[in-house]
């Protein structure tokens, strides 16, 4: 099931990982001591440009007769609220911008455009989520509490619509992400009435956002106020649509990994930062796709360093990818489509129950443990090396994939043949 053991599922030992974590702190070190007015520059211009395509969008809805105006103005304004929730939202609410000491663009006070309160996001998401991320019982992001999306969680009756209900939760995504955040703060506040407190900030956020949208600026339309409600609404639907894709992928890809809650007791920084890299994934993106995605593109890059500015993740990325061919480890990446499809397989699998899948529980593609290597290292044949002859977990993966299939252990070997091909098939 879930990995118990990091260092021995990624063929590290503690001197490795230790190793590994020095190196990282190094990029770390590196970045903080170089962001400086560049940096700067990139955010407030991010800001102004993210604001005038609003406000360019919002006037072409309103003043535009045509099918084609309404239309451009509804993309414009998709793309404007994606901006605005991945690339300043979310990275501002880490924090990535704190230290310039702008009041404006600071994770205390920024409130983003979405139903959700960025109070209530910034602790079930930059704790829970971050701290504790992929460790099943401990991170409430897996499967954000409606999905299964590994076969540590347990099957119910209710999941064989589970296929639908990712249709659902894919379209009101921040919804979703609003009322996980609500029932994660509701869960450490000290009382009824701090949990009242919680319900009614909730709540006033709710009316505001649905106020601006449904409202305010429909009201402003007057006559043509069926216009910009429909767009309003399409807007917000693309930009839920887009959200989820980019938060799914890189999370839920084959490759990303589960881990048991023991893996975070007594865990060092070194190991950490190996379980972020072991437990999230990245999709390819050229700059504009990394821009609309908030840089979330760079999901590995994103958990190592999740409050170091996101404009940074693209030169950080080429540094973590040559750690990991240093330390034989996979750098979990592909195309977009291909994350997604992987990840939409994951979903449909799971909404049967464990005795109509095929794959073991510790060798599936969405599952997978330390133990799934026990029967390579009770033989000892450790002897394949990685690039610079370590053993770690890239050669140990390729390793298994190109396990042969005949010779004297055939009747064992072909039992892993057929084991192979129900992995393949699942």
């Amino acid at each position: 099931m879930a990995i118990t053991e990091v260092g021995a599922y990624a063929h590290l030992s503690p001197t490795d990982i230790e190793a590994l974590g020095v190196e990282l702190d190094a990029i770390r070190c590196d970045i903080v001591d170089q962001r400086g007015s560049r940096d700067a520059a990139y955010i407030r211009r991010t800001i102004a440009f993210q604001r005038g395509l609003d406000a360019s969008s919002r006037l072409a809805i309103a003043l535009s007769r045509s099918r084609a105006g309404w239309v451009l103005g509804t993309a414009g304004l998709a793309v404007a609220k994606s901006i605005e929730n991945m690339e300043l939202g979310h990275n501002v609410g880490h924090g990535q911008w704190d230290w310039m000491n702008d009041p404006e663009i600071h994770s205390g006070t920024w409130e983003w455009d979405m139903v959700g309160l960025s109070s209530q996001w910034r602790y079930s998401h930059n704790f829970r989520h971050h701290m504790f991320t992929n460790v099943v019982g401990m991170d409430d992001d897996i499967g954000f509490g409606v999905m299964r999306v590994t076969r540590d969680q347990p099957w119910r009756p209710r999941l064989l619509l589970q296929p639908l209900q990712n249709l659902l939760l894919a379209a009101v995504f921040e919804w979703g992400i609003a009322l996980h955040d609500l029932y994660s703060e509701r869960d450490r506040a000290a009382g009824p009435e701090g949990k009242t407190a919680e319900t009614r900030a909730f709540l006033t956020k709710i009316g505001r956002q649905l106020g601006k949208d449904y409202l305010l600026f429909p009201a402003l339309s007057r006559r043509r106020w069926r216009r910009t409600l429909t767009a309003n609404a399409a807007a917000n639907t693309a930009r839920n649509l887009w959200a989820y894709v980019v938060i799914f992928c890189g999370h839920f890809p084959d490759g990303a990994e589960k881990f048991a809650p023991t893996v975070v007791e007594e865990e060092s920084k070194a190991e950490w930062y190996l379980r972020q890299m072991l437990g999230t994934a990245n999709f390819d993106a050229g700059p504009v796709l990394a821009f609309l995605s908030g840089n979330l593109c760079y999901q590995i890059e994103h958990h190592l360093f999740p409050d170091l500015p996101s404009n940074r993740y693209a030169e950080m990325s080429r540094r973590v990818r040559a750690l990991c061919d240093k330390y034989d480890l996979p750098y979990t990446t592909g195309p977009l489509l291909r994350q997604y499809l992987l990840t939409l397989r994951t979903i449909h699998k799971l909404a049967l129950p464990d005795h109509f899948l095929t794959a073991t529980s510790d060798d599936a593609p969405e599952t997978a443990s330390e133990r799934k290597f026990r029967d390579r290292s009770e033989s000892g044949n450790t002897d394949l090396g990685g690039p610079i002859g370590r053993w770690g977990l890239r050669s140990a993966l390729r390793a298994m994939a190109a396990r042969p299939t005949d010779g004297a252990a055939g009747g064992r070997r072909g039992g892993d043949r057929q084991h192979r091909r129900r992995r393949m098939a699942s």
